[in-house]
């Protein structure tokens, strides 16, 4: 991993392993919402620089990252990843999420998605930039299969070994 971040660029000029990619002006968001696609259809949705939430082709989420952390599915919890940094190292620290945590995290990431979705079937939410191959994704459906995922969350993320 980096062992600095910065904030994310340009997403629709940037972002090009979304290759489908919209940004949105949506109603009640203090920035602008960028939904886009990779090749393998997965959908990654990003409420400016923070939160932003990317799921697999069926809908689960796979990861997040939401103030300063990284979440990734574990399977049946997420992993809550936080980077503590000295002038030699860069150390993750892992706190898998309880139920109560658990909980409190999908209701804040569903309502989120919840208005996005509605304010794009209403049309309130206008696109203000996009990057579209081909025909254009509808956007609205993918949300709702994220809204609608059974489970909801993916498979485990293989962690790396050293």
């Amino acid at each position: 991993m980096a062992r600095t971040e910065s904030d994310r660029e340009d997403l629709i000029r940037e972002a090009t392993a979304l290759k489908q990619r919209v940004e949105w002006d949506v109603p009640g968001e203090p920035e602008p919402v960028v939904t886009g696609f990779k090749r393998d259809g997965s959908l990654s949705v990003y409420f400016g620089q923070d939160p932003v939430y990317q799921f697999n082709p069926a809908g689960q989420l796979r990861r997040a990252y939401v103030g300063d952390f990284l979440y990734r599915t574990q399977g049946d919890t997420l992993a809550r990843l936080h980077r503590e940094r000295t002038a030699d190292e860069t150390t993750l620290i892992r706190h898998d999420l309880a139920v109560d945590g658990l909980a409190a995290f999908v209701t804040a990431m569903r309502s989120r998605l919840t208005h996005l979705t509605n304010c794009i079937d209403d049309e309130s939410g206008t696109i203000l930039r996009q990057v579209i191959e081909g025909d254009a994704p509808d956007f609205a459906a993918a949300l709702r299969l994220t809204l609608n995922a059974d489970p909801w969350i993916a498979v485990a993320i293989p962690t790396r070994r050293l």
